[in-house]
């Protein structure tokens, strides 16, 4: 979705995207020209006091960040929750938009709520963006598009299971929360959210999901991203109980960065933004 547009009239091939959640906040700098990531900066919030409101200390992330306060000719907000669902094209009726929500989230009559387009798969994403944050963001910028992160991470592995017929599983892992994926050559086949405490509630959610979908552990690939590595207990728990496991091939990725392999996995969605 869009805020209001303003004219450019000095082009400056710089754009500017930021991933926002309740814990914190990234950001990279696009060298739209060369089609390159220039910068890239990460700011956690550790504990939030329940007398800090999230503006306050994103405006701290702003003080301490010029990047953030440069002039950009595009600016991306993308929202990262775990309230989003999709539905198909074909049955989507913008007037009932807070109903698809009423199945997999508590929603109330104050919510606020959105959807992406992923027209080249006739799918939306209907979530609940933050609105305080976009709030800031109009008072910073003026203007700016803002998306769901799980937009862009379903658009980005449709388009690289193009001709690809294995039923493949890509599990987004965040802190207290991962998102389930499962596609075949370009048809979204499942999509959830899971929040966690254990790695068993990792594996459990993980082996529940392949038995409701008939994948054998055996034999279906499974394609681990976001914050996660080989020494990680929750990648060693995966492989012991699924054969085929791989951390996401993201070589693709990095040709537009310098960054290592590892921030590049982690930082998939912002980086594909």
């Amino acid at each position: 979705m869009s805020t209001t547009s303003i004219n450019i009239t000095e082009k400056k091939y710089k754009k500017l995207s930021i991933q926002v959640s309740l814990s914190g906040l990234s950001f990279c700098c696009f060298d739209t020209l060369n089609g390159t990531v220039s910068s890239f900066h990460e700011v956690q919030f550790d504990t939030i006091d329940k007398g800090i409101k999230i503006e306050d200390l994103f405006a701290s992330a702003f003080r301490e960040y010029p990047q953030l306060n440069d002039q950009y000719d595009d600016v991306l907000i993308i929202h990262s929750n775990n309230l989003s669902t999709f539905v198909p094209a074909a049955l989507f009726d913008e007037q009932y938009i807070a109903s698809y929500m009423q199945y997999n989230t508590k929603v109330f009559e104050s919510d606020f709520f959105s959807f992406d387009e992923i027209s080249n798969y006739q799918i939306n994403a209907v979530y609940i963006p933050y609105v305080n944050m976009n709030n800031f963001f109009i008072d910073k910028f003026g203007a700016f598009d803002y998306k769901h992160a799980n937009s862009i991470l379903v658009s980005k592995l449709l388009d690289r299971s193009k001709n690809n017929d294995s039923k493949t599983m890509y599990v987004h892992f965040n802190k207290n929360h991962f998102e389930i994926t499962v596609i075949q050559n370009q048809k979204l086949l499942l999509f959830n959210s899971f929040e966690y405490q254990t790695v068993e509630d990792f594996i459990y959610y993980i082996l529940f999901t392949a038995e409701q979908l008939n994948l054998n552990p055996e034999n279906f690939p499974l394609e681990l991203m976001g914050d996660i590595n080989e020494e990680s207990e929750f990648y060693k728990i995966a492989y012991k109980y699924i054969r085929n496991v791989n951390l996401v091939d993201v070589e693709a990725l990095r040709w537009n960065n310098y960054f290592s392999e590892a921030e590049n996995r982690k930082n998939y969605i912002l980086f594909n933004s």
